[in-house]
């Protein structure tokens, strides 16, 4: 991902493609920071986490900064499953959409959620650099 807002720069990092429910590359990957945060940070490790959701589809500034946030959280998060106990109940309540699923059941779970996310995003990170790159 910090390849692809590199590649893409500021200005395209911060441009949202004129289509139904686009986000701009640096919100996708500002709410995979928050994806991490929330699911690893606060439901496994325990960390008491404020999340503005919403804000998360709006951020917008420098790539570099963005590159730094995500360096930052790589290593947070590798502290994190460091100290998972996947089979055991998560560290703060789930979302209540997800308490009757395995995500929102045990900390294995969450860290499976963050996986898929991580991973649809990245996609989703993709389609929409090759969209700015043509346009």
């Amino acid at each position: 991902m910090t390849a692809i807002l590199a590649e893409l720069g500021d200005e395209r990092a911060n441009r949202r493609p004129p289509l139904p429910g686009a986000n701009t590359p640096y919100a996708i990957v500002t709410h995979c920071l928050g994806v991490l945060e929330f699911w690893a940070g606060a439901l496994v490790a325990g960390r008491a986490v404020e999340r503005d959701l919403e804000a998360e589809f709006t951020a917008s500034g420098p790539v570099a900064g963005l590159i730094s946030r995500v360096a930052a959280a790589k290593e947070q998060l590798r502290a994190d499953l460091a100290a998972a106990e996947p089979a055991a109940p998560l560290r703060a309540p789930s979302p209540p959409k997800y308490a009757d699923t395995p995500a929102g059941r045990t900390q294995g779970g969450a860290l499976q959620h963050v996986y898929e996310e991580l991973a649809q995003h990245h996609g989703q990170l993709e389609l929409t650099r090759d969209f700015l790159r043509e346009h």
